[in-house]
């Protein structure tokens, strides 16, 4: 389901790890300069992941940096 919330481009370089109690989703992402650009795509990965309404809200996205 991540790919097509988020397109397969974002997918390919992000790996959903968990949603916290708080709606905090922490997702892995493969470079730093990914993690800027998802930073400022942040209001709208929200929209599309906020869009179906079987599931709490995501609050917010934290990105950490993937591990070889």
């Amino acid at each position: 389901e991540w790919a097509s919330l988020v397109g397969p481009q974002i997918a390919a370089v992000t790996e959903p790890l968990s949603v916290g109690t708080d709606g905090t989703l922490w997702v892995a992402v493969a470079s730093h300069a990914w993690m800027t650009e998802l930073s400022l795509l942040e209001p709208e990965l929200l929209r599309s992941l906020n869009g179906a309404k079987d599931r709490p809200p995501v609050l917010r996205i934290r990105l950490t940096h993937r591990r070889p």
